[in-house]
């Protein structure tokens, strides 16, 4: 399979070693920033060197592939696929962004090619593994889902470092996010919900933001009372967050507030993924609880962080089933149209694998 591997940040490099490093895969990766590329072509991958906010440039940069991985930011998401329609390619994306999603899911009605988007970590995986313990209840009450990406070693006010995209991170708290309460649709506010809990000794909060769901609220509509899902953080991040987006009023200066966060945030490789659903409900006539809990480390001598390895297996398992004919082959695909046994048994996705069980949960 030939792809056309757009953007060279952190997760594009990743997600290109890995097809790479397969075989099976023949990669370029086009990005705007010949510096970015420098150490990919050092490494004997194909690069490409064009403008890819420009949709016409890049249906010229992308022709001649079967598939385009978007590893672009969220905003340029839209403008990509269309690009990838047009040289019918199949497309599969990161994105997190709602609106994006429900463009591209219009692009995809009646295409002749595959369109996946949101194949991350979350939504993505997260989404995934959810849906695979709703399967095993007669009648679903709750499903909560959260997710973290944290640094291992917090030391600011914030108790935060950046493991991935500042654009990403500010996009998810801006925005309503997907929920269903009491069985109905609602779009719950940003920040808002906070809750404690612990995991391994260690405290944590979780409040909601937006994109995290994926596509499951249509696709649980019906059938639960309660779903929603929340980024997890350590105690107090929530409260100056809102600090500075609302008390501030950061969210009418986002760029300037990005630009902060970039030149006083320190980058880290030492992060922890954290991933922790719980689907209530009633299974043979009993109320019973599923629990599906990981944490997932960075590997220092990769070297790569937790939030690399996570969202670069969870779009990679995606192609590689999707080349191996387990997913739709046109049209709109959601992430849980994959089976959650298939994804930890394929070549990428057995990264979810290579995790410290919890041992608490209260």
């Amino acid at each position: 399979m030939k792809i056309a591997l757009l953007g060279a940040g952190h997760i594009g490099r990743t997600i290109a070693r890995l097809f790479t490093d397969t075989r099976d895969y023949q990669v370029t990766v086009i990005d705007r920033d010949a510096q970015a590329l420098a150490p990919l072509a050092a490494a004997g991958i194909a690069t490409k060197h064009a403008p890819t906010g420009e949709r016409e440039a890049v249906a010229k940069a992308i022709a001649g592939h079967d598939t385009v991985v978007n590893a672009l930011p969220y905003d340029l998401a839209v403008e990509v696929a269309h690009a990838a329609k047009a040289q019918k390619c199949n497309y599969f994306d990161l994105t997190e962004d709602v609106a994006a999603t429900d463009a591209i899911r219009k692009l995809a009605d009646g295409a002749s090619t595959a369109f996946m988007p949101q194949c991350g970590l979350a939504p993505g995986f997260i989404g995934i593994a959810a849906y695979h313990l709703c399967k095993g209840f007669d009648k679903l009450h709750d499903v909560k889902m959260r997710v973290g990406a944290l640094p291992a070693f917090p030391t600011n006010s914030l108790k935060y470092n950046l493991t991935w995209s500042v654009d990403g991170l500010i996009n998810e708290y801006l925005h309503p996010c997907d929920a269903i309460r009491d069985g109905k649709r609602v779009d719950a506010l940003p920040l808002d919900s906070l809750e404690h809990f612990s995991l391994d000794g260690v405290e944590y909060e979780a409040f909601n933001t937006s994109g995290g769901l994926g596509t499951l609220c249509e696709t649980l509509a019906g059938k639960v009372s309660n779903l929603d899902y929340k980024s997890v953080r350590y105690p107090g991040h929530q409260a100056l967050m809102r600090f500075l987006l609302e008390e501030l009023k950061m969210t009418g200066r986002v760029e300037e507030l990005k630009e902060i966060m970039r030149n006083a945030i320190p980058a880290t490789m030492q992060d922890v993924v954290l991933i922790f659903v719980t689907v209530t409900g009633v299974k043979a006539g009993s109320l019973v609880q599923e629990v599906f809990a990981r944490k997932i480390f960075a590997d220092r001598e990769a070297p790569l962080s937790a939030i690399q390895i996570t969202t670069a297996a969870g779009i990679c398992a995606a192609v590689d089933l999707f080349r191996e004919k387990r997913l739709p082959q046109k049209g709109f695909i959601r992430q849980e149209e994959i089976a959650l046994p298939e994804f930890l048994a394929n070549r990428f996705g057995k990264a979810y694998q290579s995790f410290r069980q919890i041992e608490a949960i209260s």
